[in-house]
């Protein structure tokens, strides 16, 4: 299965046969590591803002992002991997597995904005 049709690039995901791609933006050397926000860039892409304690060295702060990811989704880290922007503070993380819990709360998050909206 392709990415769905209804998953437009100005969502924070997209459904693929391998699972949901998320389109996030870090900032690292945060005070804390949290879900912050929904962001847009110039084109009107949207990313989920996440803040994370590491610093952006050696894959310390990719780490933090999988493991902040994957307490707020109740998934394991194992089934996140980030696909794209490794070196970069725009990632896409593929979580490999496609249920209906993490649907709606990727949905609840690019509604409200993030978790501590």
């Amino acid at each position: 299965m392709a990415a769905c049709f209804f998953c437009l690039d100005d969502m924070i995901y997209s459904i693929t046969k391998d699972g949901v791609l998320l389109s996030v933006k870090v900032i690292t050397n945060a005070g804390t590591s949290a879900i912050k926000d929904v962001v847009k860039d110039a084109d009107g892409r949207e990313f989920l803002r996440l803040t994370v304690v590491s610093v952006p060295e050696k894959g310390k702060a990719n780490k933090e992002v999988i493991k902040l990811l994957s307490k707020e989704l109740e998934v394991p880290k194992s089934v996140l991997s980030v696909e794209t922007g490794e070196t970069s503070h725009y990632k896409k993380i593929l979580i490999q597995k496609n249920d209906d819990d993490i649907v709606n709360k990727l949905n609840k998050w690019s509604e409200h904005g993030g978790e501590n909206c």
